[in-house]
Parts: C-alpha cells; structure tokens; sequence
C-alpha cells in the first residue's frame, strides 16, 4: 500500500489542481492504442479503477489500477502484479506466487497474441485477487476475484491447448479372396439337384461372409447338341442356381448371370460327345 499511496502523491503533484479521479477520469477520455491485448487490458483496468473508485472508494488502488489502464492504453505491455509488492497475507504469498506462473506462463506463450481478451480477462482478474487478498476483510470480494481469475485462466489454457492429432484412419478391410463353386447337371437338364442344393446351400452361408458381396453365375453344357441349343440351355442351368439362392435369402441385385453354352469347355472334347464335366455352372462369390 505504501508504494501505491507514494504513487498516487506524485500524481497528484504532476496533476496539481486535479481532483483524486485524475488518471481515472483520463483513462476513461483515452482511446487504447497497440495490440489486441494491450486494448483489452486497458479496459479491464478502467473497469477495475472505476469499481475501486466508487464503490470501494479506495481512491489509492483505484488510482494505481488506472496508471496500469493509462500505461496499457499507449501500447505497452504491463505486466500482472508482483506480489512483492504488496503486504499479503504469508499463508497465502504460495498460491498467489504460483497463480501469476501460471497467468506468465499463458501470457508469454501466446495468450496475449492469440487470445488476447481471454488473456487481458486472466490478468485483471488476478491483480483484482491480488488487491481483495491483501486487504483481507472481505471475504466475498477476494472469493470472487480469485474465482473469476481461476475460471479466466481455465478459458485462456483450454482455447491455448494445442489440437487433438486426428484419430488415425481405420485400417481398410482385408480384401475377401474369391470364392468359387461348381454345381453339375444331368444330360440335357436344367433342373438343380440334390448334389446341387446342397452346394448351393454352402454358397449362401458363404455369401454371408462378404460385405456388399457380388455373385456371378456361369452356365455351361457340353458339345452333345447344337451350339444355339446349348446356349439356351446353360442360360436356363444359370438362372435356375439364381432362383435357388434367391430363395435361399441371397438379394436377385447381388447376382448376376452369363451363359457360355458350349464354348469353354472344362474338359476338352470333340463336338457332340456329352460330358459330365461340361455339364455345370461356375459360381463365383467376390
């Protein structure tokens, strides 16, 4: 209080005739120049004069706060209060030292450029918790200074915390091998068998293992007939497998169907010999 009473005598000199609202009333003329910060500090310190001022009545703390708005008004990066520099309580210089590290340690690491009314907020709120503390009588006010100085700082520090990294992409799906099936027809049949069924019945189960899968359906015959014959013919073998899956629970826009008739044969033979081999649909699940 000393050091602040000595302060506001030599104003008072330099301001001879003025009343005790001088640097107050000066500041509140005083158009902030500088940075973002700067600005917002000097507001804040007119804020906390003018509260010192009339409804405290602290004309002292009031006129120092309002040197600190002047000071920041013309640019200048005024710095939070040293708590040297007041009579504070001793069971309380611990958490008032350590609070000003922390607001330093936010001002000097961007706050001030970054998030400058946050930052002007933290700072007039702790020398608000600074003045209420060492006056020490009033308990509400030095509750609500150092309150409002912990919820600016958790402002300043949250909007100062640096980005989650991205969640790393999800490693992609190992794509499904092929998966590939034969069912075998009598002579001259387009009919699906017992045998047939029952791999048909190991393709749906199958199916069921790939995600938006696709299946494609082959007809064959072997060179017993015409090749025009045979072309119809392993069409009907082709659709005749798709209406079994289709029943089985396998969606119809999944399938797909192809007739090859004669023309790839999976046993090489002369024309007209009937094959048994030949006689199929290739299914192909991917």
């Amino acid at each position: 209080m000393f050091k602040r009473l000595i302060g506001l005598v030599g104003g008072a000199a330099l301001l001879a005739g003025c009343s005790v609202y001088g640097n107050l009333e000066e500041l509140q003329k005083t158009e902030p120049q500088g940075t973002a910060f700067t600005k917002a500090l000097a507001k804040e310190y007119q804020a906390f004069s003018e509260f010192e001022m009339y409804d405290m009545r602290d004309y002292v703390d009031a006129d120092h706060f309002a040197r600190k708005g002047l000071r920041a008004a013309a640019g200048e990066v005024v710095l939070p209060e040293e708590i040297a520099n007041w009579n504070e309580p001793a069971d309380r210089i611990k958490v008032l030292t350590s609070s000003r590290e922390r607001l330093m340690n936010g001002l000097d690491s961007g706050g001030r450029e970054n998030h400058p009314m946050e930052a002007a907020t933290a700072q007039a709120k702790f020398d608000c918790w600074v003045e209420q503390q060492e006056e020490n009588h009033q308990p509400k006010d030095i509750a609500d200074c150092m309150n409002a100085f912990i919820a600016a700082m958790e402002v300043l520090e949250q909007k100062m915390a640096p980005e989650p990294a991205p969640a790393p992409a999800p490693a992609p799906q190992p794509m499904m091998e092929p998966a590939n099936f034969i069912v075998f027809f009598g002579f001259d049949q387009d009919n699906v068998n017992e045998g047939a069924a029952q791999v048909l019945n190991l393709v749906g189960s199958k199916f069921a293992d790939y995600k938006e899968g696709q299946i494609m359906l082959v007809g064959h015959t072997d060179t017993a007939g015409s090749a025009t014959y045979n072309e119809a013919l392993s069409l009907r073998r082709a659709n005749n497998v798709r209406f079994k899956l289709i029943e089985m629970g396998v969606p119809a826009s999944a399938i797909g169907v192809e007739a090859r008739g004669e023309s790839e044969p999976l046993e090489a033979t002369a024309d007209g010999v009937r094959n048994p081999q030949n006689r199929r649909v290739e299914i192909t699940i991917k």
